[in-house]
């Protein structure tokens, strides 16, 4: 098997450099390979180490920003669009992480990754499956907008009115479907946030719909 059809092997998921490196043990200078590989275009490189393979079939944007910068979920107005849950179309990939704050632009895109404290973090992620093979950590839709309001500078709702002007008119959601927002499970989030008492009066606006 030719060394091109050994990789493509790996194509469903980026690729690490030490992987990569393995496959190509029979060469003398593996990386002059990989860097080979890169000019024609067969390989992409993600960051420094990660690759992935340049075929019709890429890896999930979602995924590969799982696997970019770890750990780390989907969140803000990506997860909120994922969901149908704002009506703009999202082209940078946001994430949420407990380590330093990063962004990483590739010829796949934008990826942000912006810290929050733990153990805030660790609540409201799912397991979501994008499609076959390919599945990603994000956040509940109630989630993200938890994290889209302390995430926001500026973003201080001191009112039900000023909430509701947040939701309906900056960030365009639909009260139908903020109905169906699990409050309770938020409001046990509330406690490890920041922005205490912002998140509270959206969480009573969304309560009072």
């Amino acid at each position: 098997m030719n060394i091109e059809a050994l990789i493509q092997k790996y194509a469903a998921h980026p690729i690490p450099h030490q992987v990569l490196i393995s496959l190509l043990e029979e060469y003398k200078r593996p990386n002059d390979k990989i860097h080979s590989l890169i000019n024609e275009g067969k390989l992409i490189s993600l960051k420094k180490g990660l690759y992935v393979w340049n075929s019709d079939s890429l890896p999930e944007s979602f995924s590969i920003a799982n696997i970019l910068y770890a750990p780390s979920y989907i969140s803000l107005e990506s997860a909120l669009s994922f969901y149908g849950l704002i009506p703009e179309r999202v082209f940078s990939i946001s994430s949420m992480t407990f380590k330093t704050s990063k962004k990483f632009s590739n010829s796949l895109g934008n990826f942000e990754y912006i810290k929050i404290p733990t153990p805030y973090y660790s609540f409201g992620i799912k397991r979501i499956s994008i499609r076959d093979g390919q599945f990603s950590l994000m956040a509940t839709a109630e989630k993200a907008l938890m994290d889209k309001v302390i995430t926001t500078h500026g973003t201080n709702i001191r009112s039900e009115i000023s909430a509701q002007k947040y939701l309906f008119e900056n960030l365009r959601m639909e009260g139908e479907q903020l109905k169906g927002f699990n409050t309770k499970g938020m409001r046990t989030w509330i406690e490890f946030a920041p922005k205490k008492e912002s998140l509270l009066i959206v969480i009573k606006a969304i309560e009072n719909l």
